[in-house]
């Protein structure tokens, strides 16, 4: 989007982990090249020091290097960042693209930031947050990301896990938003709590794209929850049209009441390629549920997960743990319910409180929190307790979940020997990886 709305803007994009950069290596790309603008996406909270280095190194080099990042986390903390973070110039609050080009414009104008909508920056020694920037109203209007600017590193993607090492793999982005709102999600609040779709031509036209150009054959389709209705069967009728894309696989995730109020398009899904859904099932307990204002019954993901398995479609399901008025014995009844729900995959996380989300606020005005180090906010790490368990024991219940559920011998063994392909690769990727071992260094 910046490189055709700005002329004769010279844009380089550095992947250091597909790069194999270090940091030293970004201090001389950086003293190398002089870049005018270093920008940096913090995107989750657990990334914030990371964004912060990038951006320090980028000063190091060059004290006039003006400095952006942006994301949930960034968002959410504007003002403690810009005040407690001098390697931060300037945040993009929001959705970037329109925002991003209007400080480049300015930027190359000398003109000042304050009339650009949708930033927080620095005015010397005082904090500004300019009002916000509307959302974009059409996202069809939007070019195909980049690629070209990484052509050299398409080939190195891949998740292992999902689709082999063999098969190149891309995010494609088909909607922005949840109108849902789950307490411990940050969705909501980032994207005004609306739902935006891209056309389903236009989301087939970049998975085609990538396919043709780059030989991708794994889509991540990243919707915060896709949609089924209209606009799900319109995707997948626009996919079975095109014989270029009919050995292409994609992954999405959804609502378990939306799985089961749509259940008569799982067959035209998996016919257009979708082999894998994750399901955000969450918890065991209806009083739970309510409390995280999930709105979904018990029955829906009983429902949900054998109508995938009867459709040859993945089911992974998300569960978690550490919510404030969990127990030991809460936690070992959600074991039970997950042995019995029985998706293909479980993943289990403690429940974390990001900035921008209900949770973090109340979590922050009742003192709940007890470690404020933003690395461990990767619902892998308890940075919270419960009114009964310590943090240190909410870590140990997460490694019992997956020791529980992955330990099963008769699990594991009808898993490597699944008809359903995916299943079989995930469970020997995961012997691979000694997933149980890792978790117990974590406690």
């Amino acid at each position: 989007f910046l490189e055709r709305e700005v002329e004769d803007v010279d844009i380089d994009v550095l992947d250091c982990q597909a790069s194999g950069v270090d940091w030293k290596g970004l201090e001389k790309y950086i003293e190398r090249t002089q870049p005018d603008v270093v920008a940096s996406s913090g995107l989750a909270t657990c990334n914030t020091y990371t964004t912060l280095r990038a951006l320090g190194t980028a000063k190091k080099i060059n004290p006039d290097i003006v400095t952006i990042t942006g994301g949930q986390h960034f968002t959410a903390m504007a003002q403690e960042s810009l005040e407690a973070y001098s390697q931060i110039d300037i945040i993009v609050r929001g959705e970037g693209e329109e925002t991003l080009v209007e400080v480049v414009k300015a930027l190359i104008e000398e003109k000042s930031l304050s009339t650009v909508k949708g930033i927080s920056y620095k005015d010397k020694d005082e904090v500004r947050h300019n009002p916000p920037r509307p959302l974009i109203k059409d996202l069809d209007d939007l070019p195909f990301p980049g690629y070209h600017l990484i052509e050299d590193l398409i080939g190195k993607y891949h998740f292992a896990m999902m689709a082999g090492r063999e098969a190149g793999y891309a995010l494609i982005e088909g909607s922005r938003g949840c109108p849902h709102r789950c307490t411990f999600c940050s969705q909501w609040s980032y994207w005004g709590g609306k739902w935006r779709t891209k056309s389903a031509k236009r989301i087939v036209d970049e998975m085609e794209y990538c396919h043709q150009n780059y030989g991708v054959q794994f889509f991540w389709l990243t919707d915060d929850n896709f949609n089924f209705g209209r606009r799900g069967r319109e995707l997948c009728d626009e996919i079975l049209k095109r014989d270029t894309l009919k050995d292409v696989t994609w992954f999405t995730q959804a609502r378990c009441d939306d799985i089961v109020r749509n259940k008569d398009l799982l067959p035209k899904m998996r016919k257009a390629g979708n082999m894998w859904i994750l399901l955000g099932v969450e918890r065991h307990d209806e009083a739970t549920l309510e409390a995280f204002n999930k709105k979904i019954a018990l029955r829906e993901s009983f429902e949900a997960v054998k109508l995938l398995k009867e459709n040859d479609i993945f089911a992974q399901a998300t569960f978690i743990i550490g919510e404030r008025r969990d127990t030991a014995k809460s936690i070992s009844e959600l074991r039970e319910f997950a042995n019995h729900l029985d998706p293909d995959l479980a993943i289990f996380m403690i429940l974390t409180p990001f900035p921008g989300t209900e949770l973090y606020k109340e979590a922050k005005e009742k003192g709940w929190i007890e470690d404020w180090n933003w690395a461990n906010y990767d619902m892998v790490h308890s940075v919270m307790p419960t009114e009964t368990l310590t943090r240190k024991e909410i870590q140990e219940e997460l490694y019992t979940c997956y020791k529980d559920f992955y330990g099963s011998l008769g699990r594991r063994l009808s898993a490597l020997f699944s008809r359903n392909k995916l299943k079989r690769r995930t469970y020997r990727y995961l012997l691979k990886q000694s997933l149980l071992n890792q978790l117990r260094r974590a406690v």
